[in-house]
């Protein structure tokens, strides 16, 4: 039975990745943070689970604390290492760049120097975002597109991109990165836009909510489903070779493109309820494009995602109106 090691495995991909190494059988430790364990709703499933309680593990540990990397590692000695940590919303990484520094960052560099240090020969894999392309004219990107972050996290990101090849090449590790586009499920955040929409439109059906404002109508996302992604990232950690990805769609829809396919599931009109509040608009949001190429990981290890956008979006409006107890 394989070991696998999850640091973030509380977030939305973290629990899909946990969910679909449990169902290959693997023996799934995932890291925790003290102060996070009133925030395992999307575990909770997997948790309370009898078939898997023999082969799911939490351990109370810190990408800012490399004792406790150490300590994890020594004791679990996984086959594998997938790092999703992150301080990953962009606009508060510029009010608190250290930290998102230190966790996106450097964390990366404690965990990899933590398995240099014991010696393991485990598998690693990186999430990484195409925010590290910043302010790019490529339109799509891949993976010989010139880095230049505009905010800290990307910049963040882009270090613990680096420092993985690196240790990959210095050390012989097999590391490897994905680079990640926006990728979203009903597990998402509620400071995320997809989610923010899903949300409002089960809190108008129940008369909780009159309006939803949003930002720049037009800002252009490339929108994959966050259980497509992580079966690459699990793809990526099987090859004899490491080696880097972007995990895209390849397709562009607006914000204007989910609202509208969004409301229209509910039979509801979303001019009568969507305000535009320009302190939401992002400065660069007309500027850039992010669209990945994902001809590489087709090519050489076939993956490719399943879930559509239109299939995305009825796949977060059921789930929001499940829990929200309206028929859909």
């Amino acid at each position: 039975m394989k070991k696998a090691l999850i640091v973030g495995i509380s977030g939305q991909d973290g629990s899909y990745l946990t969910e679909l190494l449990l169902s290959k059988n693997y023996e799934v430790h995932g890291i925790i943070r003290k102060h996070s364990t009133d925030n395992l709703s999307r575990i909770k499933h997997l948790l309370e689970d009898i078939k898997y309680k023999d082969n799911l593990f939490l351990h109370f540990g810190d990408l800012e604390d490399s004792l406790s990397l150490l300590k994890i590692l020594e004791n679990v000695k996984p086959d594998e290492v997938y790092n999703l940590a992150s301080q990953s919303q962009v606009y508060i990484s510029f009010e608190i760049p250290e930290y998102t520094s230190s966790v996106t960052g450097i964390g990366t560099l404690r965990l990899l120097e933590a398995i240099r240090v014991i010696g393991l020969k485990t598998k690693y894999f990186q999430a990484s975002s195409c925010e590290i392309f910043g302010n790019t004219s490529d339109v799509p990107q891949t993976e010989q597109t010139i880095c230049n972050p505009k905010n800290p996290y990307g910049l963040s990101k882009l270090y613990s991109y680096h420092i993985t090849k690196i240790y990959r090449d210095t050390y012989n590790m097999h590391n490897s990165i994905g680079i990640l586009y926006n990728h979203e499920s009903p597990r998402r955040s509620q400071s995320f836009v997809t989610k923010k929409i899903t949300k409002a439109i089960a809190n108008i059906l129940l008369n909780r909510q009159k309006e939803l404002y949003l930002g720049n109508l037009d800002s252009k996302r490339d929108w994959g489903y966050a259980k497509d992604y992580v079966e690459a990232m699990w793809l990526m950690l099987q090859q004899e070779n490491p080696d880097d990805y972007i995990i895209s769609t390849g397709q562009l829809h607006s914000v204007k493109d989910f609202v509208q396919e969004a409301f229209s599931l509910v039979n509801l009109d979303w001019q009568k309820y969507v305000k535009i509040d320009k302190n939401l608009f992002r400065p660069l949001d007309k500027e850039v494009l992010f669209v990945g190429d994902n001809s590489k990981i087709y090519n050489k290890l076939g993956w490719k995602p399943k879930i559509s956008f239109k299939q995305l979006v009825k796949i977060m409006i059921e789930e929001e109106l499940k829990n929200s107890n309206i028929p859909f």
